[in-house]
């Protein structure tokens, strides 16, 4: 196993232990600081794995702060134009 899988199991760990302790502010601090740390090692992920093993490391990211990825894609409807909502 190699430093950027060790690395990510890591970040799977520290991502799992900081969402069982209580927040004030819904665990938003953490996830931008996951996600900053996160894609750097996605990056490095791809960099020595190739890129099929990146995409699931960054799948499983994606489904460990899924509603980062929920609101950014909401985001992205609203300011595209594909809101169904609008007349």
């Amino acid at each position: 196993m190699n430093l950027s899988i060790v690395l990510t199991c890591l970040w799977v760990i520290v991502a799992s232990l900081l969402a069982m302790i209580p927040s004030k502010d819904n665990l938003w601090f953490r996830a931008y600081v996951l996600i900053a740390v996160g894609i750097p090692l996605v990056g490095f992920v791809v960099y020595q794995n190739g890129p099929w093993i990146g995409l699931l490391v960054m799948f499983a990211g994606m489904s460990l702060l899924r509603w980062p990825v929920i609101y950014l894609s909401r985001w992205a409807r609203r300011v595209i134009g594909l809101n169904k909502e609008q007349p």
